[in-house]
């Protein structure tokens, strides 16, 4: 199985590899409220109220900072966890972005472990630093945090059994003031134990519109609860990731690193799937529609350069049977040398300046969104996704990359993709580019300041409505 070998640069490559590692740290960071909420022109109907959608009402002569209506606001923001996952990551950037304006903000984590965990150590250092005050999730603190709060977020469905563990009869004094961030596609996130005060919250946010009404639906239906107001907000880049993935250097140097380390070579096509290693990912459907792609271009006797699949998303410490089963397909069908395992990382800035297609496999509903794909659309990458969820949202078929069914279904018209972006470079390559014209129309972190921003006076108004204190 190939591995990810440690590469000996030379000085001058390992000090710009280190400056440019530190952006990407940052961007993580920075990223997954990464900013763009932009929302898309069309409106949904939800609980019978007005689905927002905040996209081009944006005037060119707009204040630097659209956030800073915020400033001295209190605001908590209640995370279920604090990992390094997509959830978490979003709340701490949007933590950064209200700190930037002067807000004073608080953060709970509702699920910690006993023992200390390095992950979340290192996480709550980075928002202490910042000046985010980190608050246990249990006790009076908390509940007097919330109670003085102008504004609550709770992050993700699961975050509501904080409301009935900590508040308890305090909980009717918050919920006008609560901004309910949802993520979930998965219908086990659809409990009325989660969610029963949902409708009574000051608004939700939720990052496509395909996740919006899916939730409108199940809740009406499963449920019998409405949605409250809810607000459409799309994901964005942030602006230290666009600055490497626009550093023609930068690019040049990282994809060196990588396929060096990877031991391909540069004219070698790399097609790379970025997501933690997990069924409902895909990887399983990708490596059989890799391999079928292999045979096809035997078959057809097509001249194409060597073609590879990495898999940024594993996990070298703790394989997962899954995993196990990613690696004995790889054994079986002999493609040892052309599929490459890479441990799950912050730093994905370097996987995208190294590959040359990405492919977004998600099953089932899809993705909410996917942040992946507005990152690799910022590096010019065509993207090869499922046709579900916010990907539908993000990738232009035809025009920005190809859309495949879910499931089985999906592995044949996956491979003949591949194929397709392998033997036309100026259709891959003009893909890529229109890609990134999409992400700059769309999807950057002045896009998502502004659509945040809208949803936050939203918000605040109709707390003010509501004696909470």
């Amino acid at each position: 199985m190939a591995k990810h070998p440690v590469v000996c640069l030379p000085l001058q490559k390992r000090c710009l590899f280190a400056l440019l590692i530190m952006l990407s740290i940052s961007t993580v960071i920075a990223f997954l409220i990464k900013a763009a909420f932009d929302s898309c022109d069309r409106r949904l109907e939800v609980a019978q109220k007005p689905l927002r959608s905040f996209s081009n009402a944006l005037s060119v002569n707009t204040p630097p900072n659209p956030l800073t209506f915020m400033k001295s606001k209190r605001v908590l923001l209640v995370s279920h966890e604090l990992s390094l996952s997509g959830g978490p990551l979003l709340l701490m950037e949007l933590a950064f972005l209200l700190r930037g304006v002067g807000s004073e903000v608080f953060w709970v984590t509702i699920q910690k472990p006993s023992e200390t965990d390095e992950v979340i150590y290192n996480l709550e250092q980075k928002m202490l630093v910042r000046g985010v005050q980190v608050v246990s999730a249990k006790g009076q603190e908390a509940i007097g945090t919330a109670l003085k709060a102008d504004m609550v977020v709770l992050n993700t469905a699961v975050a509501g059994k904080w409301l009935d563990a900590v508040l308890k009869e305090n909980i009717p004094r918050v919920l006008s003031k609560v901004l309910w961030w949802i993520h979930e596609m998965r219908g086990h996130y659809f409990k009325l134990d989660y969610v029963k005060h949902l409708p009574l919250v000051a608004g939700a946010m939720i990052d496509s519109h395909v996740t919006a009404q899916y939730w409108k639906n199940r809740t009406q239906e499963r449920l019998r609860i409405k949605m409250p107001e809810t607000y459409v907000v799309h994901l964005g880049n942030s602006k230290e990731l666009m600055e490497v993935a626009e550093d023609g250097v930068a690019k040049r140097v990282l994809r060196e690193h990588i396929r060096e380390s990877l031991g391909v070579r540069d004219e070698d096509l790399l097609f790379a799937i970025i997501n933690s290693v997990s069924r409902g990912k895909g990887q399983d459907l990708f490596l059989r529609s890799f391999y079928e792609s292999l045979e096809l271009i035997q078959l057809k006797k097509l001249k194409v350069p060597s073609m590879h699949a990495v898999i940024v998303g594993s996990d070298i410490t703790a394989q997962t049977k899954f995993e196990t089963e990613l690696r004995n397909f790889v054994m079986q069908k002999k493609i040892q040398d052309r599929v490459h395992f890479v441990n799950k990382t912050l730093t994905v800035a370097p996987y995208l300046a190294a590959v040359d297609v990405l492919v977004q496999n998600s099953q089932a509903r899809g993705e909410c969104f996917g942040r992946i794909t507005i990152e690799a659309m910022a590096f010019q990458l065509p993207v090869l996704g499922t046709a579900a969820g916010g990907t539908t949202e993000i990738v232009v078929n035809g025009t920005t990359g190809l859309l495949h069914p879910v499931g089985k279904d999906g592995v044949t018209p996956l491979a003949k993709n591949i194929v397709k972006l392998a033997t036309h470079v100026e259709r891959r390559l003009t893909m890529g580019k229109r890609g990134y014209e999409r992400v700059k129309e769309m999807f950057l972190e002045h896009h998502m300041a502004h659509r945040i921003a809208a949803v936050l006076k939203q918000v605040l108004q109709k707390s003010k409505g509501h004696p909470h204190r």
